[in-house]
C-alpha cells in the first residue's frame, strides 16, 4: 500500500493531483470486501462529525481523511508568518509551501506537532479566510481526490460529498439542533482549557454557520443524495452504529 504526504512544499495546485497523503502503513481491513469506496460525512460546525467519522473509519479499516485540519493548518501557518489572511495569493501561497501530516490522532505542520493549537477558538475563527479561498480550496481538494485514489476512505468536512466527491459511493450528512452542537462545542473547549460562556459559543456558531453556507466555493449544503442524519440524543456510539449501517447498505 502506498504511504504519501498530504502536502509538499513549493508545489503548484497544478501538481497537487500527482501528490498523496501519508496514513501510515495499515492495511485496509479485506473483511469490508470494497475496492476504492469513498464515505463523505458533511455537516455544520458542532456535529460531531470528526468523532464520527474517525470512529466510523476504525470499525470499517477505512482510511480517516480529516478535510478541516487541513484548511486549519493553512490558517494556522499563515497567522504564525505575519500574513494578511484576506491577501488570497499570499494565502494560496503558503498553501503551497507547508507540509501537512495527518498522523492519527496528530497533525504536524512542518514536523511540528500542532493537533492541540489547532483546535483553538481563535484558529477556529481564522480558518474561514482559508476555506473562503478559490485557491486555496481547489488546490486542498485537488489534493484531497488525489489522496483518495483507490483507497477506501471516510473523509469529512462541508463540501465532500458535493466537491469533493460527488461521485461518492455513500454520502451522509450529519447534523444537529444549534444549541445541541454548541453544548458539545463548549465541552470540546472546556476539555482543552478554554473558558467560553454558552451564549458565545453560540452566537459564534451562528456567524459560521451563515459564513459557510454563503461562501461562493464549497458552501455548507447536502448532496442532493445524501443521507440526513439527526444526532440530538443520541450517543456517539449510537450515531457510529447508524451510520455504518448505511455504508453497509451501499456494499
Amino acid at each position: 500500500m502506498r504511504d504519501c504526504l498530504y502536502l509538499f512544499r513549493e508545489r503548484p495546485p497544478a501538481a497537487a493531483t500527482a501528490q498523496h497523503e501519508k496514513f501510515g502503513t495499515t492495511e485496509i481491513a479485506k473483511s469490508v470486501g470494497l475496492s476504492g469506496m469513498i464515505v463523505t460525512i458533511d455537516g455544520p460546525a458542532g456535529a460531531g462529525k470528526s468523532t464520527a467519522a474517525k470512529t466510523l473509519a476504525a470499525r470499517l479499516g477505512f482510511r480517516f481523511l480529516d478535510t478541516g485540519a487541513m484548511y486549519r493548518a493553512v490558517a494556522f501557518a499563515a497567522q504564525r508568518r505575519g500574513i494578511d489572511l484576506a491577501d488570497e495569493a499570499e494565502l494560496l501561497r503558503v498553501a503551497q509551501e507547508i507540509q501537512i501530516e495527518l498522523r492519527d490522532p496528530l497533525v504536524l505542520l512542518d514536523g511540528e506537532d500542532v493537533t492541540r493549537a489547532l483546535r483553538t477558538m481563535e484558529v477556529t475563527s481564522l480558518t474561514r479566510h482559508a476555506a473562503s479561498n478559490a485557491g486555496v480550496r481547489n488546490y486542498l481538494v485537488a489534493l484531497q481526490r488525489a489522496c483518495a485514489e483507490g483507497q477506501n476512505v471516510v473523509t469529512e468536512g462541508r463540501d465532500q460529498g458535493t466537491v469533493a466527491f460527488p461521485d461518492a459511493a455513500c454520502k451522509i450528512f450529519l447534523t444537529a439542533t444549534p444549541e445541541e452542537r454548541a453544548r458539545r462545542r463548549m465541552q470540546d473547549l472546556e476539555a482543552r482549557g478554554e473558558k467560553f460562556d454558552f451564549e458565545t459559543v453560540l452566537a459564534r456558531q451562528h456567524e459560521r454557520d451563515q459564513r459557510d453556507r454563503a461562501r461562493e466555493v464549497g458552501p455548507l449544503a447536502p448532496a442532493a443524495d445524501a443521507v440526513l442524519v439527526v444526532t440530538d440524543g443520541m450517543s456517539m456510539e449510537e450515531v457510529v452504529d447508524h451510520l455504518e449501517m448505511l455504508v453497509r447498505r451501499k456494499q
